[in-house]
């Protein structure tokens, strides 16, 4: 159990603010990244084609681009998702959000699972050392069992986070029993939340749940739900 943040400025450097829509504009690009700098969230996250934009934009502040990579199916091989992850290191992302292998995650193939994410993690550090990975388990689509596998493989392969969900998948986003599940077995991992967050109160029981950082479009109206 972690104790809430107390403030709307403590409560903003948890959130990655995120836009991910296929349709996303330049325009909402450039929204975000004001938004970032206003309220002060943690983490712009966008799409790989929007890292130098944001970059740019947010040049000189606090605030950091994270991409993604392998994103929303997981679908794509080893080397692809690494290649995506290291384009995006070397545009100035400073975090990579990868979706494992869902499939190899749930049949059980831990070498499959670990090849898979150790290739992004051993590709983007070998860019910048200080990069950090986030391993999208899907955990709405995973047992318990398969959920606490995909903690164990993300540590083996050096990862830093395991986070719950794209936000695209039909069957949901995070949940309150997935991510006290996760802080169980991260093994010293941070947790990321994300996924149909779209309240104050949800933000804040994921936080209490053990969630390092909450992923999330609806991070303005969330905040401003919030006491100053």
């Amino acid at each position: 159990m972690t104790a809430a943040p107390k403030s709307r400025s403590e409560l903003a450097r948890l959130i990655d603010h995120t836009i991910l829509k296929p349709e996303t504009t330049v325009g909402d690009v450039d929204r975000l990244c004001d938004e970032c700098l206003q309220y002060g969230f943690f983490a712009a996250c966008v799409n790989p084609i929007w890292v130098s934009r944001c970059v740019e934009r947010l040049v000189g502040s606090a605030v950091a681009v994270a991409s993604v990579a392998g994103f929303p199916l997981g679908a794509t091989t080893p080397e692809v998702k690494a290649y995506e992850a290291l384009l995006g290191v070397e545009a100035g992302a400073s975090e990579i959000d990868m979706v494992v292998n869902v499939a190899a995650l749930r049949a059980g193939d831990v070498r499959q699972v670990v090849r898979d994410i150790h290739s992004v993690v051993e590709t983007a550090k070998a860019s910048d050392g200080a990069v950090l990975v986030k391993v999208i388990l899907e955990t709405r689509v995973l047992t318990d069992e398969q959920i606490i596998l995909g903690c164990r493989c993300a540590g083996d392969a050096g990862a830093d986070f395991v986070k719950t969900s794209t936000g695209f998948h039909p069957a949901g986003g995070a949940c309150v029993e997935h991510v006290q599940l996760m802080k169980q077995h991260a093994g010293g991992l941070r947790v990321k939340a994300s996924g149909g967050i779209r309240d104050l109160r949800t933000s804040l029981a994921l936080l209490v749940a053990g969630a390092d950082r909450l992923g999330m479009s609806a991070s303005v109206a969330v905040l401003e739900a919030m006491s100053a």
